[in-house]
């Protein structure tokens, strides 16, 4: 079974920088789309930047200039380099992933890494 695992959130200061690590493990066949979403208490998860296989990105309006997202097709991986953090960006950070089986498409999830901006 496919896994997404996020690592290096944290606590920073306003102004500052965090990168985000997220690895895909298990059975992977091909994953498609990967990306970054985040959610705050009482609102909707939402998009902060998306990257296909081919290297294409996209990003939410709120964080286009200061974040950018890559990733490693070899090692499954997607990094989301974070700066000029304020503390609006505050909020639980989501590993996102398309999976590609034969059969099917899957939609994958990280458990959620903190991000915690102070002002």
């Amino acid at each position: 079974q496919v896994q997404l695992q996020e690592s290096g959130g944290g606590l920073v200061q306003a102004g500052g920088s965090l990168r985000l690590s997220c690895v895909a493990s298990g059975g992977i066949f091909v994953i498609n789309d990967m990306g970054w979403y985040r959610q705050t208490p009482g609102k909707q998860r939402e998009l902060v930047a998306a990257i296909a296989r081919d290297g294409m990105s996209d990003y939410g309006d709120s964080v286009r200039g200061r974040f950018t997202i890559s990733r490693d097709n070899a090692k499954n991986m997607v990094y989301l380099q974070m700066n000029n953090l304020n503390p609006d960006d505050t909020a639980v950070y989501y590993c996102h992933a398309i999976h590609r089986t034969l059969q099917r498409y899957v939609e994958l999830w990280g458990q959620g890494t903190l991000v915690t901006v102070s002002s």
